[in-house]
This record gives structure tokens, sequence and C-alpha cells, in this order.
């Protein structure tokens, strides 16, 4: 199963634009670098992990964002060869703690967990925020989860929380910026194919003792079932925060949008 794109992409719909994704070297993140690129944007992405040589990306920093050394790393690499930023994507996350619940996860791990989670994003919002403000205009997209409002007790807690902390930080960073021409959204994604997911039922199967395929019929009952019947592919992720990210969506502004197949079973 893949994904298979049927419409057309404006080549020039963000065409003189200054993009930063963070975490854009793998999944989502680099579908997103590929999306924005393809629309004419000039992107920057930065992440651990070395970038692909696939990466249409303009410019790749490899740094630990997840450190307030790496994201100073990454804003005087950005600020030095584009000058600014006018939408900053914040796709940068995961969880690697253990399966076992609460008792499994130490001081260490939730650290690392909100690090990667919340405070990559905070610390980077921080340090470039003022040049949009001053220009009265910018995009801010964070990548959150479902998962803040159907945690899986089994192996996401961390996770679970730092995303939630992610979303009420987002908002309330709405209500300060908006008025000074800087749009906030956030996108919360159910289960995408990624490798990150794979590596999470794997870490379950493993703590369980059970083969990979009962592993992820776990998750889907865990998350109460996927009505489409699959997971989100990664590109599909990459169409929304296109959207958000462009003029299309100019009012839309303070508010999470959810992207699961219809897993989260409220309105």
């Amino acid at each position: 199963m893949s994904f298979v794109r049927t419409f057309s992409i404006d080549p020039n719909e963000f065409s003189g634009k200054r993009v930063l994704v963070s975490g854009g070297t793998k999944g989502a993140g680099a579908a997103i670098v590929h999306r924005l690129t393809a629309a004419g944007a000039t992107v920057a992405t930065a992440a651990r992990s070395p970038s692909p040589e696939s990466s249409p990306a303009a410019l790749f920093v490899k740094a630990d964002l997840t450190t307030a050394q790496g994201v100073g790393e990454v804003v005087t690499a950005v600020m030095k060869a584009f000058g600014g930023i006018d939408i900053l994507v914040h796709n940068l996350g995961g969880s690697s703690t253990p399966g076992g619940g609460f008792a499994a996860i130490d001081d260490d791990l939730w650290r690392q967990e909100l690090d990667l989670n919340l405070m990559a994003a905070v610390r980077l919002d921080r340090a470039l925020l003022p040049q949009m403000i001053e220009r009265h205009a910018g995009v801010i997209i964070h990548i959150s989860s479902i998962q803040r409002r159907l945690p899986l007790h089994e192996s996401t807690i961390a996770y679970a929380a730092a995303k939630a902390a992610l979303t009420t930080y987002s908002k309330v960073l709405s209500k300060e910026v908006g008025p000074k021409g800087v749009r906030v959204t956030a996108v919360a994604p159910g289960w995408i194919m990624t490798e990150a997911a794979e590596h999470m039922v794997s870490r379950i199967a493993e703590h369980g003792d059970i083969d990979e395929a009962a592993a992820r019929q776990s998750i889907m009952d865990a998350l109460g079932g996927i009505p489409i019947g699959r997971p989100a592919f990664p590109e599909e992720i990459a169409e929304l925060v296109a959207f958000l990210a462009s003029d299309r969506a100019a009012s839309i502004h303070g508010a999470e949008y959810t992207i699961d197949g219809g897993t989260v079973p409220v309105v």
C-alpha cells in the first residue's frame, strides 16, 4: 500500500517563502520538506540523523534539537543562509521509552521525551519569532498527536503528556502573537506509516513476547480502531501542513487539526 497523488501542485504557491522544518529527514517531516519545496519554497531542515541524498532541502543542519546548543546552531545557520524564516514547521518528535507503563519511565526518560516533543519547539519559537513579529508576518505549525487525547499507557505515557503540553503551548502562543501578525496552528496526526511507528510496534512485540502482527493489532485496538482501515501516509500529513501554511488558510489561527482516519471517537 502506497500513497498515490491524484492532484497537481502549484509550483509557485510558496515562491519566495523561507521555511524551516524540524526533523525533516524521515517520515512526515521528509514528506513536508518535499511538498513545500515542490510548491516553490526554499526549505531548510535539521535533525540528528543525516540528510538523505534524495532530500530537496536547500539547507540541512545536523544538530541535536533536544538541546539549547543544538537549537542555537540551527538558528545561526538558518539566519546566516536565509536572513529569516517565514514558515516554521515543528515536526520533530517521537518516543523511545520502553513498554511497561508508568513504572518503566524514570526521570531521565521523562526529560528526554519533554526535550524532544516540547522544548525543541519552544526554543526554536523563542529564537525565530522576534523576526516574524518585526515583519508582522509568519506562520508556525506545531505537529502534535492524537495521543494527547488517546494515550497508550503501555508505551507512550511521556510522549502523550509532552504532546498535550505542546498543544496547550501552541494555543497560548497563538493568543499572544496572532495580533502581531503571526499565525499559529497545530496538527494532530493519528497513526502514520513511518519507520518510527514500526519501531514502536517492535518494542511492544518484544515487551509483550508477541509477534509484530499482534503488536500492530494491539495498537489498533488500543486506539479503538481506524475507521478508514489504515494509518495515514506521510504525504497526507504534508498536504494538510501545506494548506495551513498557505494564504488559503489566512483566517485559520489557534486551532488544532486532527488527521487520523476517524480514530478519535468524538466530535
